[in-house]
């Protein structure tokens, strides 16, 4: 079990190019966002967690370590990998779909 992170281009895409993305993939996301240092607990899912970075910054927490996400980064979370969050100081906006 694990989680991995893809790294934006030099120019992050915007929310709709996203978008774009979950759709090619089959996937329909949702969209959530917190305000600056808003935590999350340690928790898994029974599903593989695709997210993006639309806004701002949050850092999830895994047990082999942390996984900090700028806008346009993408992130995947393997079913049962624990993992919590912290989200940056600019607050965060994220597009999140089960794969």
């Amino acid at each position: 079990m694990a989680a991995r992170i893809v790294k934006a281009d030099v120019s992050p895409p915007d929310r709709e190019r996203i978008e774009a993305r979950y759709a090619a993939e089959g996937l329909r996301p949702y969209a959530w966002g917190n305000a600056p240092g808003d935590r999350y607990d340690w928790h898994a899912h029974g599903y593989t967690k695709v997210l993006y970075c639309v806004t701002g910054s949050i850092v999830f927490h895994t047990r082999d370590g942390d996984l900090a996400l700028e806008p346009g980064d993408r992130l995947e979370v393997d079913p049962g990998t624990e993992h919590a969050a912290t989200v940056g100081g600019e607050g965060v906006l994220c597009l999140e779909a089960a794969a």
